[in-house]
């Protein structure tokens, strides 16, 4: 066998209808898995294509970055001809994703009814904020899901206001759900013949996300949580720091020289206390009855990630690392967004990525985080904006090159 290796979508074709974050990290992955990602959007373009822009006329990084290995056709699916055209797309595809506000597809003509009247084997997936009841029509942002999901409210320290995680769980978090939920109508779709509806709510895939803290919300019923570091409990799972939230102890610890990411995360396994006691200086707590068993550290968290810390904070934070490694203590440094985007095991293992674009010479990015090994990911830059209308338009549904500048004369491309 000679030429390249087949990827594990190829053949699949999907209208990508999606616009911003959550539903964009979910065909990018498909785009990822070798599925054909035809981007459409409105003549103006999705909106992040000059949100956040750090150069002037240039599609911008939060394009970019979520918009690889696509293609991209601009359609007005307001206009007759558009809608046409677009039935012509569904009629073609083998998935089809948006993320629209609830209802706004139906408006445009094309329920879930005439989708399959047009196209009985499309796995037609919509991303929205929330499922059927009183919170279907809030508007939905990333943080909006965290704070709805049980991410904030769990997030944070006692004595502060519920934070926001730095980490997108509410939108390519849900992203990732419905990549699951496609693939799953995919493989369905082999036995039966047919294709099927697949929701994702940003809401729900926050919560699933947050699953360990519903499983401590249970357990409060029965008294207060021992591996929590905090003092008070209520009715509710509190904020608790830095807590693992897991069955062993974990803290962050400042390193030297104090810089805002100078800290490495450190967990205390049973086996690991003896080795931390001699690393900071203190091995009389081996023995000690007091702080001998995991027991009778418990109720002294605080206290006893205060004398690690004491020990750790003199040092800088891969030396400390160094020193827990050797004793298999389960630890990781807190890296920066810099030392990550420069980080070289990062890049030999594609999760960096330096790729082209005709517009900006370059930019790096996040490469796929799925690994298989008979379909590997080249990533390639995202498209510019109505870049492949002649190869889908008049390529593949046969338009005349005359029809397709009247299409673009008259605002329907």
């Amino acid at each position: 066998m000679t030429g390249t290796p087949s990827k594990a979508l190829e053949g699949i074709r999907v209208l990508d209808m999606t616009h911003v974050q959550s539903g964009p990290s979910a065909t990018q992955l498909l785009a990822w898995l070798g599925a054909d990602v035809v981007k459409l959007e409105a003549p103006t373009g999705d909106i992040t294509r000059k949100q956040l822009r750090d150069l002037p006329d240039v599609d911008s990084l939060y394009f970019t970055m979520l918009n690889c290995n696509k293609r991209s056709i601009t359609l007005n699916t307001k206009t007759e001809r558009g809608k046409e055209l677009l039935t012509e797309l569904i009629r073609r595809s083998d998935v089809m994703v948006e993320n629209f506000g609830p209802g706004a597809v139906d408006r445009m003509g094309f329920t879930w009814d005439r989708i399959q009247e047009i196209n009985p084997r499309i796995v037609y997936a919509s991303i929205k904020g929330f499922g059927e009841g009183p919170y279907t029509n809030f508007k939905a942002y990333e943080v909006v899901a965290q704070a709805m999901g049980g991410s904030m409210s769990t997030t944070g320290f006692e004595d502060g206001p519920p934070l926001a995680t730095g980490a997108q769980i509410g939108d390519s978090g849900t992203g990732v759900h419905a990549v699951a939920g496609i693939l799953a109508a995919l493989f369905q779709r082999e036995t039966t013949g047919r294709g099927q509806r697949v929701n994702v709510a940003m809401q729900h895939a926050v919560l699933n996300l947050c699953r360990v803290k519903l499983r401590d919300q249970q357990r409060l019923a029965h008294g207060p949580l021992a591996e929590y570091p905090n003092d008070d409990f209520g009715t509710e799972v509190p904020r608790s720091g830095n807590a693992s939230g897991g069955g062993q102890p974990g803290w962050a610890v400042k390193c030297a020289p104090g810089g805002p990411n100078d800290y490495v995360y450190v967990i205390v396994q049973p086996v690991g206390w003896q080795p931390i006691s001699e690393l900071i200086g203190r091995p009389e707590l081996a023995e000690d009855p007091e702080w001998a068993t995991p027991e009778s550290r418990l109720p002294k968290l605080n206290k006893m990630f205060q004398l690690i810390e004491e020990w750790s904070s003199t040092l800088p934070k891969w030396e400390v690392l160094e020193r827990l490694n050797a004793h298999n203590i389960p630890c990781g440094p807190i890296l920066s967004t810099k030392e990550i985007i420069e980080d070289a095991s990062l890049v030999d293992n594609e999760m960096v990525v330096t790729v082209p674009h005709p517009e900006r010479g370059e930019f790096v990015t996040v490469g796929s985080p799925l690994k298989l090994s008979d379909s590997p990911v080249e990533v390639t830059g995202s498209p510019l904006l109505g870049q492949h209308n002649e190869e889908v338009f008049i390529g593949e549904l046969g338009l005349g090159d005359e029809e397709l500048r009247l299409l673009k004369s008259n605002g329907v491309i």
